[in-house]
Order: C-alpha cells, then sequence, then structure tokens
C-alpha cells in the first residue's frame, strides 16, 4: 500500500511536520509539506495525493475552509488534527467531508493506523483480476450503487460521496432493512476501534441524509432506530 503513495500534511506546527515525514518516509511514503493553508488547498488541487493530513488552525486559510473548498472538487481522504478534547472541531470536520480526525495529543502508531485505514478505503478500484467477477451492483429503488466503479446514484443522478460516506451507504444498503448498530458501522465502515459516545457515524449519517435529500423525521432512505442504530428502508417499505 505504501510503495507510492504520496502524503500531504498542511500544519504550521513545522517541528510536528518534521517529525511525521522522518516517520513516515521509512514506511514508504513520499512527504509533501505546507504550512499554509490557502497553499495547502493549491497544492492538493494540482498533485495527486493519497491522502491529506490537514490541521484545523492554520495561517492564510483555515482548516475547515480548505476542506470546504477542496470537497468541492476532490474525494482525496482528509485526516484532521485537532485541538485536544474539542468534540466540536471533530464534528464540524467530518460534517464538511472529512474522513476521520485525530487530537494533537495522537501517537504516531495511532496516526499510521488512521492513515492506513483511509487509504484501503480509497484505493479500493473499480479494476478487477482477471477472470474474476465483478461485484453486482446494489440496488434499492431509486438507489444504485456500484461497488466495482465505487458509484452511487440516486434517481438517476450521480452523488458526491467521501470515501467513508460511501461505504456507509453501502453497507446500509447491503443490509436493507435490518439494524446496524453504530459500534458495527464504525467497525465495518471506519476500520478502527471505536470510543465511548464516538459520533462520528451520527455526523456520516447526517452528512449522508443531506446528499439524498432524506428527512430523518419521517425518512425515505435511512431511519434511526433508537438504542439500536441505522436501519435503510427497502424500497417497498419507504414508499409506504
Amino acid at each position: 500500500m505504501t510503495g507510492s503513495t504520496s502524503i500531504l500534511i498542511v500544519d504550521d506546527d513545522e517541528k510536528l511536520c518534521r517529525l511525521l515525514g522522518e516517520y513516515l518516509r521509512p514506511l514508504g511514503y513520499t512527504v509533501d509539506v505546507v504550512h499554509d493553508g490557502r497553499q495547502g488547498l493549491e497544492r492538493a488541487r494540482i498533485n495527486q495525493y493519497g491522502a491529506v493530513i490537514l490541521d484545523v488552525m492554520l495561517p492564510g486559510m483555515a482548516g475547515f475552509d480548505v476542506l470546504r473548498e477542496l470537497r468541492r472538487t476532490s474525494n482525496v481522504p482528509v485526516l484532521m488534527l485537532t485541538a485536544l478534547g474539542d468534540e466540536v472541531d471533530r464534528v464540524a470536520g467530518l460534517e464538511l467531508g472529512a474522513d476521520d480526525y485525530l487530537p494533537k495529543t495522537f501517537s504516531t502508531r495511532e496516526l499510521l493506523a488512521r492513515l492506513r485505514a483511509v487509504l484501503r478505503r480509497s484505493m479500493i478500484t473499480a479494476a478487477s483480476m482477471p477472470g474474476s467477477a465483478q461485484p453486482a451492483p446494489v440496488v434499492n429503488g431509486p438507489l444504485w450503487l456500484d461497488p466495482a466503479a465505487r458509484t452511487a446514484s440516486l434517481d438517476d443522478r450521480p452523488l458526491t460521496l467521501t470515501p467513508v460516506e460511501y461505504d456507509l451507504l453501502l453497507s446500509l444498503t447491503r443490509a436493507a432493512g435490518r439494524v446496524k448498530t453504530r459500534e458495527h458501522l464504525l467497525l465495518e465502515v471506519a476500520d478502527r476501534d471505536f470510543e465511548a459516545f464516538d459520533r462520528s457515524i451520527d455526523v456520516h449519517i447526517s452528512s449522508l441524509r443531506r446528499k439524498l435529500g432524506d428527512d430523518p423525521k419521517e425518512p425515505r432512505f435511512i431511519e434511526t432506530v433508537r438504542g439500536a442504530g441505522y436501519r435503510l428502508r427497502k424500497a417497498g417499505e419507504a414508499e409506504r
């Protein structure tokens, strides 16, 4: 996975960037570093990075603004760095399309695990081995997902989803009519251990609902099952 993976780090903490570069490069990653938000955005737009590690507090352009603008044209995985214990920053980042987050007190091992997780999700390609069967499309009424091409559409209109949102919708659609717990979704989709009261799945669900035009009070697609988790309504059920 890491042989030719290029990572962009956007953070004004030069010491931290140097330490991350020294840690990741021997593991096979190519690491570019930018200390200014606006320059980071331009670099991310110009180059094909495997992932972006993005700080919230940046000179030139705030990390949230960088993420918002980047998501207009790119689904590159973004790992946000937030202040310790600042849930507001974490939730805001996820709502804007970040794939995961880390507090600034992270260990290098944790960062590597989170980075590998977002890369694994984003590096699933449409091409399969010669002679192997293509995964069949997953359909639920007007929802159409093609796991081979990593594309999704609603009412024949393409949906623009982050890697986490796509995997979340795919998991729910494959299990249409059945409840998926938050813990199961977090482990299956985010590919990492969860902490008590982790709200990341709830935030991704909220973003996914917006993109589906779904009303959580009268859902057409994603239903909240209190005390349990979420389920995607089957097509006929949604129309009743």
